[in-house]
């Protein structure tokens, strides 16, 4: 049986270090996982609480395509508590998860051999969905001064029907501020380009607030998850907001494409989203654990990094140590008992000169992988 051509997308790369991590565990060794932006705790007790409730009392099935309407009035909420955004829970979709809200989004914005601006270093799997999708990622590279996001040239230079962009973003951290963030709105819809805003990191964020591009313009679509902030990444709940207009383009898609979310995790999702206490608290290893890798990356040898706002990485420039990131990383692996990602997942120009280092496990095992990478780097020379 013949493969499609939309089918030979690359793989994932931190996948890949997951599954050596877990093959050296399987072995007898201890590995400190900094490769997957995963939290380590879980969903809120309230989510796990509210869902035992539901499957006593319910037959979880079907709901309507668009999401459960209590949760898209509760998601609609939630931008006048953190943004004092007025938005209309009629414009919230719930997704499965943010990978079904980028396929929701590109279908729906998108026709093929369409061109779709990305900033790199950034979430691979953008570039991946989109050639699946028979569109055209194109990769622009960002420049360390702009602290590795977009900036209006990007954009005013090059060709394209759509600019994504994501703030805190992934592998960085770092955030657009609302003034950048509004140049790059205004230079997207001065080309009758659609713009797209991945805010999956929002809530984790340290000296600063994000900022919601809906706060700028609402001809913007907006993707975010209960993946990171509310620690819910394996229960595949998401959403979108689109705007008025495409409502009902998106709501047909995703009647076919997935009928719905997963019933279960939007009952856990609501639960979640009334959390406060234990989402802080989390939020407080977080940023305990950014504190221990700005001052300790630096003095184990790790000193050319990108100072991150939010999210729970750092992206370090590693190209005075090795042209080879993914060989880099498993001599990590091997040596120091440590799963680092490699670059190449987010810059497949730069990327062999780069590793992500995730701060999203508990603090103790963040410590210990500092220990460990210190004394690996001084054996090195």
């Amino acid at each position: 049986m013949r493969n499609s051509s939309r089918g030979a997308v690359d793989p994932f790369i931190v996948m890949d270090v997951m599954e050596q991590a877990r093959a050296a565990e399987a072995a007898g060794r201890h590995i400190i996982h900094m490769e997957v932006g995963q939290p380590s705790s879980p969903a809120p007790e309230a989510a796990r609480k509210a869902l035992a409730e539901a499957m006593e009392n319910d037959a979880l099935g079907y709901t309507v395509a668009l999401g459960i309407p209590a949760l898209r009035a509760r998601i609609a909420r939630l931008y006048g508590e953190w943004y004092d955004v007025d938005l209309d829970p009629n414009r919230v979709v719930v997704t499965p998860g943010s990978s079904g809200g980028f396929i929701l989004a590109f279908s729906a914005l998108f026709d093929a051999g369409d061109r779709v601006l990305l900033g790199a270093p950034g979430y691979p799997s953008y570039r991946q969905i989109l050639k699946a999708l028979d569109l055209n990622p194109v990769e622009v590279q960002t420049a360390p001064e702009n602290r590795y996001q977009l900036v209006p040239q990007d954009i005013s230079g090059t060709d394209c029907e759509g600019v994504m962009v994501a703030s805190p973003g992934n592998p960085t951290g770092t955030m657009l501020g609302k003034p950048e963030l509004s140049a790059l709105v205004d230079a997207a819809q001065a080309r009758g380009a659609s713009f797209l805003s991945d805010e999956i990191y929002h809530g984790i964020d340290y000296d600063k607030k994000p900022v919601t591009a809906l706060q700028v313009s609402d001809d913007v679509c907006v993707i975010n998850s209960f993946s990171k902030y509310f620690s819910m990444t394996g229960w595949r709940v998401g959403w979108l907001v689109v705007p008025e207009a495409q409502i009902r383009q998106v709501e047909r898609l995703a009647q076919n494409l997935f009928i719905c979310a997963p019933n279960a995790s939007q009952v856990a999702a609501l639960a979640a989203m009334d959390a406060p206490d234990e989402l802080q608290a989390n939020l407080a290893v977080y940023a305990r654990n950014r504190a221990l890798m700005m001052e300790q990356l630096p003095k184990a040898g790790f000193d050319r990094i990108a100072p991150p706002d939010g999210a729970f990485y750092v992206y370090a420039d590693v190209s005075h140590l090795t042209k080879d990131s993914r060989a880099f990383a498993a001599e990590i692996l091997e040596k120091a008992g440590v799963a680092v990602t490699p670059g190449l997942d987010f810059d497949p120009v730069r990327g062999a000169g780069t590793l992500r280092f995730s701060y999203a496990r508990g603090t103790a095992e963040i410590e210990e992988g500092l220990s460990r990478l210190t004394a690996f780097m001084a054996a090195r020379g």
